[in-house]
């Protein structure tokens, strides 16, 4: 397999003539036209050697350079500091935040090949692989599934909490359930847990701060066997739903931290949504049965399809949250839906009373519930789509 060699560079000529230079003397390529993109590829693709650049407008070549050796996933990559400057106290700045070697531009192909190759030859061999090939495929990319509807108070966290613990109480499993609403965290508080950060951190950071050490120290654990990223309930942190990278990259490093992903993703479609949706191995959306909400839902599903979600990954669940003759029955509900419904959850306000009180989901305090066998029938189903086929 050739070597990759990514390239950090905020001039468009540099990235394209030394990249092709480099490219047909066999090396595989990658760019980046700034330093936080390129902390971002540096960490997703963990290059052979980064040709990097130290005059950028973001972030300068020696701060990429500190963030690199920092963190212990980039520690060991080459980096060969490629500028126009030439004063020594620059290339001993350069030297001092980690670089292996200097260049000065413009400099001979000849000379920037030798450089290039002396550095790979030298760098230790790296294992770009899971340290163990007995790692199983589930491991590596775990099951994700997002859960969401087309309005809010339709029960998407309760789903969510006692869909993921319902999982691990049939599989032992490791579990995670991700709450990804900014501002309107609720599983917090309904399990127990006092002014959670997790979220708010990974999303307050620069895209390359996402890095999967991070999110895995976010993460809580409960005694219900799930571990738990969860969302802040102070309102103004919703803007940080506008920091869509971010939200990328958690949830890629979210995906092989654990056999199973669940992702309370809320109500409608912002931006980030869309993105995370396609990410997934299949979309629960809830609905209840309301003229208006089933109306509202039909609209989300088409939407998602747009996103190029196959149909077949939307699994519909009928949520009657309440016990009332204007409710529709599950067959009227899936004719004006114009799509199946795969399970249907009955009302159960004291079961969801005495969970609270216990600050842990139905499923667990009441497994022999009707609407807690309820749950468990929606994990199982979960559980056999997430095996190998």
């Amino acid at each position: 397999m050739a070597e990759k060699i990514l390239i950090i560079d905020d001039d468009v000529d540099t990235l394209r003539l030394v990249g092709l230079m480099l490219q047909r003397q066999g090396y595989e390529i990658s760019a980046a036209p700034n330093g936080s993109q390129g902390l971002a590829k540096a960490l997703e693709e963990r290059p052979d050697l980064i040709l990097l650049d130290v005059m950028m407008p973001d972030m300068d070549g020696y701060e990429v350079a500190r963030r690199l050796r920092k963190n212990p996933s980039t520690v060991a990559i080459p980096i060969l500091m490629f500028t126009a400057k030439t004063q020594l106290d620059d290339k001993v700045t350069g030297f001092e935040v980690g670089a292996d070697d200097y260049l000065t531009k413009p400099t001979h192909p000849t000379e920037l090949q030798a450089h290039v190759k002396a550095l790979l030859a030298r760098a230790p061999q790296r294992d770009k692989e899971p340290a163990s090939a007995a790692t199983v495929s589930h491991e590596q990319h775990g099951y994700m599934v997002g859960v969401i509807s087309a309005r809010g108070g339709l029960g998407v966290s309760s789903l969510a909490a006692n869909l993921a613990a319902g999982i691990y109480s049939r599989t032992q499993a490791d579990v995670i359930l991700a709450e990804l609403t900014p501002g309107q965290g609720t599983i917090g508080m309904d399990l127990g847990f006092q002014n959670p950060k997790g979220l708010t951190e990974l999303l307050q950071g620069t895209v390359a701060e996402v890095t999967r050490e991070k999110v895995e120290a976010s993460l809580s654990p409960h005694n219900s066997g799930v571990r738990l990223l969860l969302a802040s309930a102070k309102p103004h942190e919703m803007t940080l739903t506008s920091q869509v990278q971010n939200y990328e990259a958690l949830v890629t490093r979210l995906a092989v931290l654990a056999r199973f992903v669940v992702l309370d993703l809320g109500s409608g479609l912002p931006a980030f949504v869309q993105k995370v949706l396609p990410m997934c191995n299949e979309c629960i959306v809830v609905v209840e049965g309301a003229a208006n909400t089933i109306q509202h839902t039909k609209l989300l599903i088409e939407d998602i399809v747009a996103l190029k979600v196959g149909v077949r990954k939307i699994n519909v669940v009928l949520n009657n949250r309440v016990r009332s003759e204007s409710q529709m029955q599950m067959s009227q509900v899936q004719e004006k839906l114009g799509h199946s419904i795969a399970a249907t959850l009955t009302p159960a306000s004291e079961a969801f009373l005495q969970a609270a009180r216990l600050q842990t989901p139905a499923v667990i305090c009441q497994p022999t519930n009707m609407t807690s066998q309820q749950f468990l029938k929606i994990a199982d189903t979960v559980i056999e789509r997430e095996k190998p086929k």
